[in-house]
């Protein structure tokens, strides 16, 4: 009678949808967070500002893990009797237990590290909490709105959101990635929670001021703790939302353009620009999403080669980047090199370029460095054309390759790294130092002489005549 109960009151709890910390939750919140310890899963909490968009979610007892097909059928009436306008945010990592640590759950409410996110949805005519969801549909969320929705995602800030003029009849689809998650090592846990609350009460307060309707998401990129062979088990999850596969999620493959054969390939963990020191993150407008990804202008033949990017609404206006590579045999080296000549910036009927000569590299080769960037901190393999410029650029963990390209993939990598690095040369040096050390004193044990006169005891002792 008594499990049965506390049963009842996890089901009342998840009909009315109220905040995770209250107590009906708590059956659940224990039982799930004891299922986290073998299972993948994030939590994902959604709400709305139009009424009567989820019904209750029957299906979310003791231990239960929403599936892709479930997720599925709980956003579909959103995206299409719902808002048009999505705001999506993003937690590095976020894990039921932060709910039951740092919400509330025990009478703390105070204290609770989800003052803004209990806040709106209490008032939020529809929400639906789900503790559990696997993390390989969740993986590709992202995806599932933006087709669902018919609108490339924008990642936005709080700054960016201010300056947006959002249409109730046009869809948006806005990533929101919650700050503080990068440094969490080095902050309280509860902390970086708060922090994030705080972010997601003022990008809700700025929706309440222009009277814009939406709905919202909160939920992880990964769970807290990761499967050690994410391709072992995502084998066994079966069909993924849209029928996609994730096994690796914001794992991207490279910008490829193509004629006849792939021909250039560019790849970076991280592609950012700034114009007028305001910065815009285009990884994944630039890898995630290369069915839309626009090349127009694009060529290549064995000497010259073009690669152009252009995205449209950046900084306001339609921006194009042109990376130009050129071909050159060298009798010196008697091979063909190939360099970056410059990256050009087109925006407004202006162009910016920058000199990347120092990109460079045997043609059968890619060309790989950590940072290329404009900015002194990182090398400034880019070289701007103008003192001052106006734009930034830096690309981390940059990869290129524009000839001799086989297949999808790079080939050998020449590293910007040289071989001498400040390590080598400080062991070099230090070796060299002891070598020195250890030849002066071998020196020293060989100049060492025997002693070859000896005074003979047994002959007569030396007199010495006393002078008056």
């Amino acid at each position: 009678m008594m499990a049965a109960t506390a049963v009842d009151r996890v089901r009342a709890g998840m009909r009315r949808a109220l905040a995770l910390w209250q107590m009906p939750w708590l059956p659940l919140v224990m039982v799930a967070a004891a299922a986290a310890a073998s299972e993948q899963q994030v939590p994902l909490v959604l709400w709305s500002s139009d009424r009567d968009l989820w019904a209750p979610a029957a299906d979310t007892h003791e231990g239960h893990i929403t599936s892709d097909m479930q997720l599925s059928t709980y956003l579909d009436p959103a995206l299409e009797l719902g808002p048009r306008n999505v705001l999506l945010f993003l937690q590095d990592k976020l894990s039921i237990e932060d709910f039951t640590a740092y919400g509330g759950v025990f009478g703390n409410k105070q204290d609770s590290a989800f003052s803004n996110l209990e806040n709106a949805l209490d008032l939020a005519p529809s929400s639906l909490v789900l503790p559990a969801v696997d993390w390989y549909a969740v993986s590709t969320l992202t995806t599932y709105l933006q087709e669902k929705l018919g609108a490339s995602p924008l990642h936005v800030d709080l700054a960016t959101l201010r300056e947006l003029k959002l249409n109730a009849s046009l869809p948006a689809l806005l990533l929101l990635r919650l700050p503080y998650t990068a440094s969490s090592g080095l902050m309280a846990p509860k902390e970086v929670l708060t922090g994030n609350d705080e972010v997601i009460g003022q990008v809700l307060s700025v929706l309440k001021s222009e009277d814009v309707p939406y709905t919202a998401a909160l939920t992880a990129v990964r769970p807290p703790r990761v499967a050690r062979d994410v391709a072992l088990v995502a084998r066994g999850l079966g069909r993924q939302l849209l029928q996609r596969q994730s096994a690796s999620p914001m794992i991207f493959s490279p910008v490829s353009y193509n004629d006849t054969a792939p021909r250039i390939l560019f790849w970076a963990q991280n592609f950012s620009v700034a114009y007028r020191d305001h910065w815009k993150d285009l990884t994944s407008l630039t890898f995630g999403d290369q069915d839309r990804l626009n090349l127009t202008g694009s060529f290549w033949n064995d000497s010259v080669a073009s690669l152009v990017l252009t995205y449209e609404q950046l900084f306001g206006t339609t921006v194009t980047f042109r990376f130009i590579l050129a071909n050159r045999f060298y009798p010196v080296s008697a091979r063909h090199w190939f360099t970056l000549e410059r990256l050009e910036i087109h925006s407004n009927g202006s162009v910016a370029y920058f000199n990347a000569s120092q990109v460079t590299g045997p043609s059968i080769y890619s060309f790989h460095c950590e940072y290329v960037s404009s900015l002194n901190k990182n090398g400034n393999l880019l070289v701007p054309g103008t003192q001052p410029s106006l734009w930034q650029m830096t690309f981390q963990d940059f990869q290129i390759q524009a000839f001799n390209v086989t297949g999808e993939q790079f080939s050998y990598a020449s590293d910007c790294a040289g071989f001498f690095s400040p390590g080598i040369w400080m062991g070099l040096l230090t070796s060299l130092f002891m070598l020195f050390i250890f030849t002066y004193g071998l020196h020293m044990i060989l100049s060492l002489k025997t002693m070859d006169r000896f005074d003979d005891h047994k002959g007569p002792t030396i007199a010495l005549t006393q002078i008056v």
